[in-house]
């Protein structure tokens, strides 16, 4: 490990200490925070496994009645029964803070709070099938934004893990003990500066007390 391109004097040393102190400090603090983003990260994955399955099924069984509808149902009928839809669905989107990553949140506003509002059509002249279809879809609406927020965040999570993973690994491999061994270098050129200036001193003293013999 290269040390820094530093002066060895006393000053630099207490300088070099105090961003290693920082630096450890901040090592800690970024692997805790490493940690608890893998925890959400898993949190969230599991989760995703879980929505998307159930997502899946359920517009399966909707597709299934579509199928069945379209079986029993003139295609002019079908499409009459579809094509002016009575409910709108507003989304509205924000963010919210997770270990300083802005994760997306969807929420939805209906035109109206009538649930019926979602058959834009009478059901004299329509199947049961038909009926089952839209209400399982307007359903599956709720699941279909939250698997979109999960499968973003997770995105995103994963983005933050491997920034933070690269931060922790620079201050672990590179910056502490560069840091670590520069304060050792300094550390033994001042002990060797000292261990210099006690010798010159202690020369200076002989020779002062050899020239005081000989006048005497």
């Amino acid at each position: 490990m290269a040390i820094m391109n530093v002066n060895p004097t006393r000053m630099e040393l207490s300088r070099l200490k105090k961003r290693l102190t920082t630096a450890i400090r901040g090592h800690k603090l970024l692997k805790d925070k490493r940690d608890e983003l893998m925890r959400q990260f898993l949190d969230l994955i599991r989760e995703n496994k879980t929505l998307r399955e159930q997502v899946e099924k359920d517009l399966q069984a909707a597709n299934s009645h579509f199928v069945l509808a379209s079986a029993v149902m003139q295609k002019q009928q079908m499409d009459a029964a579809l094509l002016s839809p009575k409910q709108e669905v507003y989304i509205e989107a924000s963010a919210r803070n997770v270990m300083s990553v802005d994760v997306p949140v969807f929420r939805t506003k209906t035109r109206t709070a009538d649930q019926a509002d979602i058959f834009s059509y009478g059901f004299a002249f329509t199947s049961f099938e038909l009926d089952e279809a839209v209400e399982q879809l307007a359903q599956l609406l709720p699941q279909l934004l939250r698997l979109a927020e999960v499968e973003k965040s997770t995105q995103l999570l994963a983005a933050e893990i491997e920034k933070t993973r690269r931060r922790v690994n620079a201050l672990e491999h590179v910056m502490i003990p560069r840091l670590q061994e520069t304060i050792r270098y300094i550390t033994m050129k001042l002990e060797e500066n000292d261990r210099s200036s006690r010798t010159r001193l202690m020369k200076v003293k002989d020779m002062m007390l050899e020239k005081s013999h000989d006048f005497h």
